[in-house]
């Protein structure tokens, strides 16, 4: 990828995370936006905008982070595992959707095992169309790292909101991590103009 992709690919992907997490805001940070529009309070509303658009600024960079990372990382589980490797990832993304599910149910006080349930399903869900939409792309051995990717690599990037109190920053930084990870993963074979991209 030359250095003019590259940068094209950066600064794509921190709007899309900037603006994924201010429209994200709206929902599930209303009443910050409440408190300045009651009555209306211009700089106060202009601070909670930029609030929000520099915590999506953050998202999209370790998102870009971790997608950069994993990329390393899979040529070294290529070179090191060869074979096993696709399937170290199945068992990665096994484990990672039950630890989504059992450990964050064990942690939470007498709360109900369906939030977490639901949560897993509907990343995993996601996650397999994206990864269907790459290997659909570029060649049928995409599928697997790519799933990889979208439920083991976007969990952890989410660890620091899963450890946050309250749900809202859970959600905030889950959806524009969500889709920063899916539009980088689904852009690169297009940058670099060969379908059969880095991620196989």
């Amino acid at each position: 990828m030359t250095s003019r992709k590259w940068v094209r690919m950066f600064l794509t992907t921190l709007l899309v995370g900037a603006v994924l997490t201010l429209l994200t805001s709206f929902v599930v940070k209303s009443d910050s936006y409440l408190r300045v529009l009651q009555p209306l309070q211009l700089n106060e509303l202009l601070g909670v905008l930029l609030f929000f658009l520099g915590f999506g600024l953050i998202f999209s960079v370790i998102s870009q982070m971790g997608f950069f990372a994993y990329l390393t990382v899979n040529q070294f589980g290529l070179g090191v595992f060869r074979s096993f490797w696709p399937s170290i990832q199945v068992f990665l993304v096994a484990f990672t959707l039950f630890d989504l599910i059992y450990f964050r149910y064990r942690a939470a006080e007498e709360a109900s095992v369906w939030p977490f349930l639901w949560t897993a399903i509907v990343i995993f869900l996601l996650s397999l169309l994206v990864a269907w939409l790459k290997a659909k792309e570029t060649n049928r051995k995409a599928f697997i790292p790519a799933l990889f990717f979208m439920v083991v690599v976007t969990t952890v990037e989410w660890v620091p909101a899963l450890r946050a109190e309250g749900s809202a920053y859970v959600w905030l930084m889950i959806i524009p991590l969500f889709v920063c990870n899916a539009y980088q993963l689904l852009l690169l074979h297009r940058l670099t103009a060969n379908h059969t991209s880095k991620v196989k």
